[in-house]
């Protein structure tokens, strides 16, 4: 009983968060370009980063939405930003150009800085293209996935704190496409999932070493997958977004019971919850799991910008709250900003846009849209269709 009643006293408190969202700031930049990512600056601090179609990195105060500084130097789309966990000040970046940027945020460059900023670079073979990249929680090992070469994808690993040092080794096994998305656990410094184009998400644990052993579970999304998010009070269940907008949600705990992964699943979630007041979803943003909720927040849009945020579980979809009248345009990426309660998005109108409680957007206007051809553009190729596969047992 006392569990019942402690998640249905998160659910309101999830619900009465959301419910008091309301557009409070609007960041408009002087160019169009499409924002494709962004990440929170650790421990309670005030940057946010942001990746663009333009190939920069900017830097905004969360709670003002101000450009406080750009990042210059890829020569290619970024693949994603993360900032460090053990030290916050130092900012990831990934490209297709095949290197993977480490910035130092408290030096931030202008609109008229170069590449030398650049704190760190890493990168391996010449011909490898980044399509995902994450930093483990002790900040000790750096992966990047890459996009297929030939018959070949691989996940490359690195120490970020040896600058500019060859990579430790690389996984080429286990994915036969591009590898679309790389996500350490949040808390677990050796476990890795990995999605990709070719329709599965791999779930390593790196501790075992050679990639065979480390291997401990595929899972198959029957598509491309997209974005991959862990999850859950003990961050053992995975969500993973496919590129055709269907939903997975499985639970690692039973890896090594007889009770299937999947807890729930859908070829296509756009119609499991639809908003109170009408319309649909068009798309599937990404999921974040909230601490202080304790819920599994999946964020959807329209083509038109509205936003509808849901719930997800074994149960699947619901719907939470709908955001209208902020975005013009398809919406890219958002995070969740835990101390302030507050949602932050970026899309393809090239705004920026702070929901927070009794928000009241302090400069009016119209809803413009700075739309532009995207230098980043979604790929999908065929994939394997396989079931899921538990850990290999060891031969005796």
């Amino acid at each position: 009983m006392c569990s019942v009643s402690s998640g249905a006293a998160s659910m309101e408190g999830l619900e009465e968060k959301l419910g008091g969202l309301s557009l409070a700031r609007r960041s408009r930049p002087e160019q169009p370009t499409y924002l494709l990512d962004a990440a929170l600056q650790p421990g309670g601090a005030a940057l946010l980063a942001v990746s663009c179609s333009d190939f920069t990195v900017r830097l905004h105060n969360k709670d003002t939405l101000s450009l406080v500084g750009e990042f210059r130097g890829h020569g290619g789309p970024l693949c994603g930003v993360t900032f460090g966990h053990t030290s916050p000040d130092l900012l990831y970046s990934g490209s297709a150009d095949g290197k993977v940027r480490v910035w130092d945020v408290r030096r931030p460059g202008g609109a008229a800085a170069a590449a030398a900023a650049a704190a760190q670079t890493f990168s391996s073979a010449a011909a490898h293209s980044y399509y995902s990249l994450d930093v483990n929680c002790s900040d000790g090992l750096l992966s990047a996935g890459t996009e297929r070469l030939d018959e070949d994808s691989f996940l490359v690993f690195w120490d970020p704190r040896k600058p500019g040092a060859a990579p430790l080794g690389v996984y080429s096994e286990s994915h036969s496409d591009d590898i679309t998305q790389v996500r350490f656990h949040p808390r677990d410094k050796d476990r890795l999932a990995s999605g990709s184009t070719d329709g599965l998400v791999n779930v390593f644990d790196l501790s075992r070493g050679a990639e065979d052993e480390a291997l401990l579970a595929t899972c198959n999304c029957g598509s491309s997958a997209g974005a991959v998010c862990w999850s859950g009070p003990a961050h053992q269940q995975l969500l993973c977004l496919s590129q055709d907008e269907g939903l997975y949600l499985w639970d690692l705990s039973r890896l090594h019971t007889d009770e299937p992964l999947a807890l729930f699943s859908a070829t296509d979630a756009r119609g499991l919850a639809p908003p109170a007041g009408g319309g649909g979803v068009d798309y599937l943003v990404g999921g974040r799991w909230l601490e202080g909720a304790s819920r599994l927040l999946v964020v959807g849009g329209t083509s038109g910008g509205d936003l509808h945020l849901m719930e997800c579980d074994g149960g699947g979809l619901r719907p939470l709250r709908s955001l209208e009248g902020g975005h013009a345009s398809t919406v890219r990426c958002f995070v969740w900003d835990e101390a302030a309660d507050a949602l932050i998005t970026g899309g393809e109108d090239a705004q920026l846009l702070l929901w927070k409680p009794g928000g009241a957007e302090l400069t009016a206007g119209m809803k413009e849209s700075l739309k532009s051809q995207s230098a980043l553009k979604l790929k999908s190729r065929p994939h394997r269709r396989v079931s899921f596969q538990k850990e290999k047992k060891k031969k005796t």
